[in-house]
């Protein structure tokens, strides 16, 4: 359908949660104003509760039929509060909805490192994982430059001869493990 002006943006909705396990008895308050009990979707013990019936709320007070314990999970959902953002919900992005080569090692966070090596191989292209297979080579420096900690639930290998530069040295912490073939 056509539109006159900017396009709009797509925009991503989320409801609002509250979390009221560990409260007693028969009335609590709300972080938001609900219109009616419609408005909400009451749980306990991970049931829905029926609205107007086991609830009724006014405003930010929710009144309970029944009587809630502190052992009860008792959450609140605020349906008639979506908030609608341009920016998706946290833990909502999938590797599929990532373009193919859109991810690249300046977009990884810094602790992410592939070093200076690369693969080599068959498939002709460089880190090639065509049907599953990958070059098969991995190229490398022979000089180390930089202190390595191999922690104690790691395991490296290298590919001799290394050279280690002047002051440069290899921790092992007890349980980790160098190979250097």
């Amino acid at each position: 359908m056509p539109y006159q002006g900017n396009q709009p943006a797509e925009a991503y909705s989320s409801v609002s949660y509250q979390d009221l396990t560990g409260g007693t008895g028969t009335s609590f308050t709300l972080d938001y104003a609900a219109g009616t009990a419609q408005d909400i979707e009451v749980f306990v013990n991970n049931v829905r509760q029926e609205p107007g019936v086991a609830y009724t709320v006014a405003g930010t007070s929710l009144t309970m039929t029944g009587s809630i314990v502190a052992t009860d999970d008792f959450y609140v959902v605020f349906q008639g509060k979506a908030q609608q953002t341009v920016v998706p919900p946290s833990n909502s992005i999938t590797t599929a909805m990532i373009q193919n080569g859109a991810v690249t090692q300046a977009k990884l966070d810094s602790g992410i490192s592939f070093g200076a090596g690369y693969f080599q191989g068959d498939n002709g292209t460089t880190g090639d994982t065509t049907n599953g297979l990958g070059d098969i080579i991995r190229s490398h420096q022979k000089q180390l430059d930089t202190n390595v900690t191999i922690a104690a639930d790691v395991n490296g290998l290298c590919a001799g001869p290394l050279t280690l530069a002047t002051g440069v040295t290899i921790t092992i912490t007890s349980g980790g493990t160098l190979v250097i073939a």
